[in-house]
């Protein structure tokens, strides 16, 4: 029965930690969203911004380590976002999606080109996944970090400010979501050990 309740605790933190990284996520995106509504997109870079530097430190508590795609997203933002405040030009900050994510998505490949999983030394410690696991999962999260640069493009190059801005909340982030959720399969397939917290209840 202890076993059960240990196990029962640690779904419910990991649960609570996912919950919590996706308000951090989506709180300066959300921000970002209103500030424009009221003011301009420069309003809301700078309160993207401000959100940013607030949400990182978040991150580091919430993990106990920086985490390493949140601090490289917020430096991004930061740079292009104090160039699209110090230029008055919203190209920067609508640029930075597809910069952000084509980096992600190449440094992946690279990994994987090695041999080497890129992401298993960054969230080694919340999944423990075989080596084909990682593989495979790291495949994945590379082309779609790719499809991810390809909506950003489609949508600021082709559509207005407003509806840039509206797809970061309402296309790009729940495609995120989804695609998250359809790894669980996976993550439930290649888990390496007992205590599986995707595993199904018997």
């Amino acid at each position: 029965m202890s076993e059960e309740i240990k196990e029962s605790a640690i779904r419910e933190e990991s649960g609570a930690k996912r919950l919590y990284a996706t308000l951090l996520e989506i709180g300066p995106l959300v921000l970002f969203f209103i500030v424009n509504g009221q003011k301009n997109i420069y309003w809301g870079t700078a309160a993207f911004m401000a959100a940013t530097v607030i949400a990182v430190p978040c991150y580091r508590w919430l993990e106990r380590r920086w985490p390493v795609m949140p601090l490289v997203g917020g430096f991004f933002i930061l740079v292009f976002g104090g160039l699209t405040l110090w230029l008055q030009d919203e190209t920067f900050i609508k640029l930075k999606p597809t910069i952000v994510n084509c980096l992600f998505g190449l440094i992946l490949a690279g990994g994987l080109a090695f041999g080497r999983p890129l992401l298993k030394p960054i969230f080694g410690a919340a999944f423990r996944l075989t080596d084909t696991g990682w593989r495979q999962l790291t495949v994945r999260w590379c082309l779609f970090f790719f499809v991810l640069a390809a909506i950003n493009e489609v949508f600021w190059r082709g559509f207005s400010t407003e509806t840039w801005i509206a797809s970061k909340m309402f296309v790009s982030f729940p495609a995120t979501l989804v695609f998250a959720f359809l790894q669980v399969p996976l993550l439930r397939r290649h888990w390496d050990g007992p205590n599986n917290p995707f595993a199904r209840e018997s």
